[in-house]
């Protein structure tokens, strides 16, 4: 038999055309598609991934990246330019508020000088952090938390530096040696001997004027000690109370 008997009655042979419907549908996904990306008129990157990832099957797994690697690219150069400048805005920031500190611990300086505190009151400048050290002895009893009556001058000097700078937050911290707690005191141990210590500083600061704000304090114990523990001196100049000054960053 020949192939002519095949054919129909008409005389044509029959033609598959069900690829049509799989045509129609990717033609429709493209339109669809170019339609979209006409109506933008700012690409942003994070609207652009969240608007095509749902296309991703449809397209044969094709990654958002594929699809936004062109018309993202003004939209990522203005990315980057605003980060570089958001960076360049922070450093000049910074560097602004060290300039600011490094002034006031000079006048912080020329103050203890002047004063003559320079036995009572040392200063630090670090990181942009101002630390005042005050010897325990300056401030209370041997083992006592309650300030001692003799304070008063080394405290009243401290108020001015303190009310002098405003934009200062000042962390208050009180350390002890590594000697054990005596009988019948009111605190159990050196921790608590700190924390008593630096929030009965806090309170006469508090009573004097200072806002509460700007105020805290800490406890610290026998934490980082200057100096190791291993004499009757050294464990006198670990006895201490800091001031820690840390400039304020004040929305414009």
């Amino acid at each position: 038999m020949s192939d002519i008997d095949d054919d129909d009655d008409n005389g044509k042979q029959e033609v598959d055309e069900s690829w049509l419907g799989t045509f129609s549908d990717i033609s429709l996904l493209l339109l669809t598609f170019f339609i979209l990306l006409c109506s933008m008129s700012t690409i942003e990157v994070v609207k652009f991934k969240s608007v095509f990832g749902s296309m991703r099957e449809a397209f044969g797994g094709i990654q958002t990246e594929d699809l936004t690697s062109g018309g993202s690219h003004e939209a990522s150069k203005d990315e980057s330019q605003q980060e570089e400048q958001s960076i360049q805005q922070f450093l000049r920031v910074r560097e602004e508020l060290m300039e600011a500190q490094r002034r006031s611990y000079n006048e912080i300086r020329s103050f203890i000088t002047t004063k003559g505190l320079e036995g009572e009151v040392s200063a630090i400048f670090d990181e942009g952090i101002i630390t005042l050290n005050v010897p325990a002895s300056v401030l209370f009893g041997q083992g006592e938390e309650e300030l001692s009556p003799q304070a008063e001058p080394a405290l009243r000097s401290l108020l001015q530096l303190l009310m002098a700078e405003r934009d200062q937050n000042i962390n208050i911290k009180g350390y002890t040696d590594n000697s054990p707690v005596p009988p019948g005191k009111r605190y159990k141990n050196n921790w608590e001997l700190s924390a008593l210590r630096a929030v009965n500083v806090l309170r006469w600061f508090v009573d004097a004027g200072v806002p509460i704000v700007r105020l805290t304090a800490t406890g610290m114990g026998d934490l980082n000690p200057l100096f190791p523990n291993d004499t009757p001196e050294n464990q006198a100049r670990n006895r201490r109370v800091e001031f820690s000054l840390e400039r304020q960053v004040r929305a414009k």
